[in-house]
C-alpha cells in the first residue's frame, strides 16, 4: 500500500518505521526544523530524522501550501496516515487520498479529544489510556475510530507513558490498514456525552503546592516535562521536582509547607500527607537524587513552597 505520513515527534516515530516496513511510503511530511531543546540550535524533528535514516523522501511544512499540496498528490498514497503532526488540514487533504487521514491518537477515545492527552490522563488519575485509530474530520479529533488499543496508567510517568503508547500506536496502526483498505474495518462515531477534553498543559497547573494532597503533587511531578515541568522553592531554592512517591501513614508524619530529612530520604509535607522526594534538579544545577541533595543541606528540617 502506497502511503504519506504525517508527524513530527517522538511519539510519531514507531508509527513512522512499523509502516516503512509493511507498506510503500511515498512521502513523509513533517514541520520544519526547530529549536527542540536549551541553546539556539535548530534541530530536525524525531520523525524527520527516522525518515532520513530510512531513506524515505521528506518535505517539512507548517502549512498547506500549494507546493505542499502539489506533492502530495504526486505521491499518490492510498491513503494518509497521522501521529502528531501538528498542523490543520484542509478539507482538500482530507479528501485526496481514496481511503482519506487515519489518525494515531494517544487515548481511549471520546476521552481526551485534545493536545495533551497523556498528561491529563496521569493528572486525572486514570487506571488506564490508550491510543484510537481515528477518521480526521473538521473538528478536533471528534471522528469516528476503528481500533483501540489500552494500557495501564498508574505509576508511569509522562514520557514512559508516550513511549509505550508509542509503541502500541505503531503496531495498531499496521494490523488496521488491511481493514481499512478492504472496507471490513468497523467505525464507531463517538459518544458525545463521554467527551472529555485534553487542553495543551500549562505550566502554572504542574508547579507543585504544599495545600494540594500529596497524591495530586505526584501526580503533578509523572505528568512533567521539560516543556512543563513540575517545579516549587524548597529551602529557599527554586527546584525541578524529577521523580516523587506519594508515601504510607508508616512514613513520617510532616506538617504542610515543610520538609524533614530522615535516614537520608526526604519527606514533603502536602495538605493530606507527605511525598517522598526521589530526585530533583535545582536551578542552574544538574539533576540529583534527593539522598545527595540532603547532604548538601545545613538543616534536616525546613520549608517548601509553590513557585510563585
Amino acid at each position: 500500500m502506497r502511503v504519506v505520513f504525517m508527524g513530527t515527534p517522538a511519539f510519531a516515530v514507531p508509527s513512522l518505521r512499523k509502516l516503512a516496513a509493511a507498506h510503500k511510503v511515498a512521502l513523509v511530511l513533517t514541520r520544519p526544523d526547530a529549536v527542540r531543546s536549551r541553546g539556539k540550535k535548530l534541530e530536525p524533528s524525531p520523525v524527520k530524522e527516522a525518515a532520513l535514516e530510512l531513506g524515505l523522501p521528506v518535505m517539512e511544512a507548517n502549512r498547506m501550501t500549494p507546493e505542499v499540496l502539489d506533492a502530495l498528490r504526486a505521491a499518490e498514497a492510498e491513503v494518509f496516515c497521522v501521529a502528531a503532526y501538528g498542523c490543520i488540514l484542509p478539507d482538500e487533504v482530507l479528501t485526496m487520498a481514496p481511503l482519506g487521514c487515519v489518525n494515531v491518537h494517544a487515548s481511549l477515545l471520546p476521552r481526551w479529544r485534545g493536545a495533551a492527552p497523556i498528561q491529563r490522563s496521569i493528572l486525572e488519575g486514570d487506571a488506564e489510556t490508550g491510543v484510537s485509530i481515528m477518521r480526521i474530520g473538521h473538528g478536533v479529533d471528534t471522528g469516528a475510530y476503528c481500533a483501540q488499543v489500552s494500557c495501564a496508567v498508574p505509576g508511569k510517568s509522562a514520557d514512559e507513558l508516550t513511549t509505550e503508547l508509542a509503541e502500541l500506536g505503531g503496531d495498531l496502526l499496521v494490523r488496521t490498514l488491511p481493514a481499512i483498505a478492504d472496507g471490513s474495518a468497523v467505525w464507531t462515531e463517538q459518544d458525545e456525552s463521554l467527551v472529555t477534553h485534553a487542553a495543551k498543559i500549562a505550566k502554572a497547573e504542574l508547579r507543585l503546592d504544599p495545600a494540594a494532597g500529596a497524591l495530586e503533587n505526584t501526580r503533578r511531578v509523572m505528568a512533567s516535562s521539560n516543556a512543563a515541568p513540575a517545579r516549587c522553592v524548597i529551602a529557599g531554592k527554586a527546584v525541578r521536582v524529577m521523580h516523587a512517591a506519594a508515601v504510607d501513614a508508616a512514613s513520617p508524619s510532616v506538617a504542610a509547607g515543610s520538609f524533614t530529612v530522615k535516614g537520608g530520604r526526604v519527606y514533603m509535607g502536602c495538605a493530606d500527607g507527605s511525598l517522598e522526594l526521589i530526585s530533583i534538579k535545582p536551578d542552574g544545577k544538574r539533576e540529583m537524587d534527593a539522598k545527595s541533595w540532603a547532604a548538601g543541606q545545613r538543616e534536616d528540617d525546613g520549608a517548601w513552597g509553590c513557585l510563585e
